[in-house]
């Protein structure tokens, strides 16, 4: 019975590990998001991931086309620079 018993609860302590670790790590905040997220914490006291700053500083990063890229994105695009992607909107 005792087996059983701590078998479940590790099977539980690791299935409430996945879920907490699952979404995304960075959001792509907008300024709807940001919104939103300012109004729940408002009203609720729990808002979302997404600031003011943070919608900020992604939107200026769309504007001049600065992307974080991870390890693996930066060795498979070498032409993907912002100078690269100019040159194909002028195309």
């Amino acid at each position: 019975m005792k087996q059983i018993t701590l078998s479940l609860l590790i099977c539980a302590a690791a299935l409430q590990a996945s879920f907490a670790l699952a979404g995304v790590v960075n959001p792509d905040c907008t300024a709807e998001k940001a919104a939103k997220s300012s109004a729940t914490k408002a009203t609720v006291g729990v808002g979302g991931r997404c600031s003011p700053a943070e919608a900020a500083k992604d939107t200026s990063k769309k504007a001049v086309g600065v992307e974080d890229k991870g390890p693996i994105e930066k060795h498979t695009s070498k032409n993907d620079t912002p100078a690269e992607k100019a040159k194909k909107a002028v195309k």
